[in-house]
């Protein structure tokens, strides 16, 4: 037997990994597919949204382990060098760069032809609706999913203005149903935020930055080095307009245009993704603890895939039998 309801007996039930957006912290759904893997436990579907695209896509298509080997290469020189910044635009940041790296981890093709099944969520600001992205390109997918309102430029699809699937859906267990799934296994990389803790004035522990002895001597005192090494590349684009931006940059007393949109961001999420859960609960939820972890932190990956391996063990040992009845 099953003992998953409507499924019967004898037969293997169908397995999704939903992995829910966060940014940098998405590196712990690294460790969390590694820990999976060691007990035998393979997902037949995955869907992301957001970073949780990123890792579904790469993890899709095969190609997990050069994802990994990226994440822990990746200084926050390497980081700031993805982030093409343009004005005036609808997004600070073009993303053709993040485009082209993305096809360098990922199988390049279309979603329908990967060899397991993907989905990638996105937002439509034209109707306000979510979008599951289940065929075409999958790098126009995943740049889709990931496209931060106010931060990177939207993908245009047809008619469609697509943003960042954080919008509608954190962590896609909603997704994973239709899909098929008997069982489905979320990650929620938001459960540990400081509600916006982003933001000067909150406490530094909660602000989930560069530790001091890891900050680089560039001035960006007291700042997460990627985060503020693109604000600094905004004080020195010369277009009309930005005189305001350049200020707010420059106040002590204030967050800056990217810690008021992650902070937003933050805040926004974790409220989205505990409604949601509350009204579709996963069959196994993963919550790795990296609310310490930066929005932009993405060269912390070493650490932030580590806790995603503990938190994946730890909730697996503490489930027993009935997290994994495969």
């Amino acid at each position: 037997m099953t003992g998953i309801p409507g499924v019967s007996e004898g037969a293997p039930p169908r397995i999704a990994l939903a992995l829910g957006s966060g940014a940098a912290r998405g590196w712990a759904h690294i460790g969390v597919i590694n820990a999976l893997s060691e007990v035998g436990i393979r997902p037949d579907c995955v869907v992301g949204t957001s970073i949780g695209a990123l890792v579904g896509a790469a993890y899709a298509s095969g190609k997990i382990r050069s994802l990994e080997k990226l994440a822990r290469e990746l200084d926050w020189r390497k980081v700031v060098s993805f982030f093409d910044v343009v004005f005036p635009r609808s997004g600070l940041i073009d993303g053709r760069r993040i485009a082209d790296s993305i096809r360098n981890q990922v199988e390049p093709g279309n979603i329908e032809d990967l060899p397991l099944p993907f989905r990638a969520v996105s937002t439509d600001l034209v109707t306000s609706r979510e979008v599951v992205i289940q065929d075409g390109d999958v790098v126009e997918a995943v740049r889709a999913s990931i496209s931060v309102s106010g931060m990177f430029t939207p993908v245009r699809k047809g008619a469609r203005i697509l943003v960042d699937g954080g919008l509608m859906n954190p962590v896609p267990v909603s997704v994973a149903r239709r899909m098929g799934a008997d069982y489905v296994i979320a990650v929620d990389i938001t459960h540990d935020l400081p509600g916006g803790g982003e933001a000067k004035g909150v406490p530094q522990a909660d602000l989930g930055r560069t530790p001091p002895d890891e900050e680089p001597n560039n001035g960006f005192e007291g700042k997460n080095a990627p985060l503020a090494s693109i604000g600094e590349r905004m004080r020195s684009v010369d277009v009309p307009g930005l005189t305001q931006i350049r200020q707010w940059l420059a106040k002590e007393s204030m967050p800056n245009i990217f810690e008021v949109l992650m902070a937003s961001m933050n805040i926004m999420e974790k409220q989205i993704v505990e409604l949601n859960l509350r009204l579709d609960p996963p069959d196994l939820l993963i919550q790795p603890k990296v609310g310490h972890v930066g929005f932009m932190d993405f060269h912390r990956a070493d650490e932030t895939i580590l806790e995603g391996y503990r938190a994946a063990k730890s909730c697996l040992e503490k489930n027993g039998d009935a997290a994994a009845p495969f």
